[in-house]
């Protein structure tokens, strides 16, 4: 499987895990933006970065930290592992 196609695969399996807890979730498919997801709930939203097998480069997890969003949002970061059923989830 290609590096694309397993990024993929992670970011649905995400998206799936948020619409149980609740959100519509959109995909951001193809941008050069901070985050993959983004998941809309009638009290907050959330806004996701996937990644598999190993967590954000230091100098992208601080473009997340820094990323300006208001006090009703969540940052989170999803680290799927292989063979692993639930991503590590950080929040940041």
């Amino acid at each position: 499987m290609n590096c694309g196609a397993k990024g993929r695969r992670n970011e649905w399996r995400s998206r799936r895990l948020l619409e149980a807890a609740g959100y519509s979730v959109t995909r951001a498919a193809g941008s050069l933006g901070c985050w993959d997801l983004i998941g809309v709930s009638a009290t907050d939203f959330i806004l996701v970065q996937v990644k598999s097998n190993r967590p954000p480069s230091p100098a992208e997890r601080e473009a997340l930290a820094d990323f300006a969003v208001p006090s009703n949002c969540k940052r989170l970061i999803h680290v799927w592992r292989d063979r692993e059923r639930l991503p590590r989830v950080t929040e940041l």
